[in-house]
């Protein structure tokens, strides 16, 4: 592991992150959408939102690579343009996909933004690409993240200006995994990119709390860790204990 990071404002912990927005069923409001983004920003939280690629090579602010969970439209997300992704209804709300561009419009640098890049670990860096250039002309506070080291990587080649966060957990279990082979597994468990990487924080699993990783990111190196994804009362405190701010959700700290 390197020296300490050189790109960690106070703005990347100084506030509890709502882990896809401040998002409920029981009111309505669809995790990542912009609903859920103003509803953190009025509990004075910050944001962490997930990005995808539509099929016309832009990101939209969405979780996963399919559309039936959360939408009433099947098949992946990348099948579609960003228009047809747009005119999709959701199951539960009049709410719409973003594309990035319009979302980070919308917030307008009122809250810190952390935005978690989605990546199938095939070496198709066209997402990264996207989130980059939106990103970059964005004024407010903004970091990118990813379980992806190749995603990260390029980031960092790019010179990426923000703070660039890696994504991680102790254990990467093949049924969870499918994508990925077990060389490749046994790789990101032992973070064997850290150093080709050089993120400047680690955003841990609270499951996996306590650990030696982001122990040494905390105190050998001063790397800050954010722990997702907070639930309950235990995880809040292994939170509270073992990193330096909680990622969120179905409760307010």
């Amino acid at each position: 592991m390197r020296a300490a990071p050189v790109n960690a404002p106070d703005w990347l912990t100084e506030r509890p992150v709502a882990h896809r927005g401040l998002h409920s069923k029981a009111r309505g409001v669809i995790e990542n959408t912009l609903a859920a983004a103003e509803a953190a920003i009025a509990r004075c939280y910050a944001i962490e939102c997930d990005i995808q690629l539509a099929g016309d090579g832009e990101a939209v602010v969405f979780h996963d690579f399919t559309l039936p969970r959360l939408t009433q439209g099947h098949g992946r997300v990348d099948g579609f343009s960003v228009q047809e992704l747009i005119a999709l209804r959701f199951k539960e709300s009049e709410a719409k996909i973003a594309p990035l561009s319009a979302f980070l419009a919308a917030i307008a640098g009122r809250t810190p933004l952390i935005i978690e890049v989605k990546s199938r670990f095939d070496g198709d860096l066209r997402l990264a690409e996207r989130a980059l250039a939106i990103v970059s002309a964005y004024a407010g506070p903004a970091a990118l993240k990813s379980f992806d080291p190749d995603v990260l990587a390029f980031f960092r080649a790019q010179g990426f200006a923000g703070p660039i966060g890696l994504v991680a957990q102790a254990r990467y279990e093949a049924a969870e995994w499918p994508e990925l082979g077990a060389s490749q597994r046994a790789a990101l468990a032992a973070l064997s990119a850290f150093s080709t990487v050089r993120p400047d924080f680690l955003s841990w699993h609270v499951g996996d709390l306590p650990h030696a990783t982001p122990e040494l990111c905390r105190g050998g190196i001063g790397m800050p860790v954010l722990t997702w994804t907070v639930r309950s009362p235990a995880d809040r405190h292994r939170a509270q204990e073992w990193a330096d701010q909680m990622i969120f959700e179905g409760f307010e700290p």
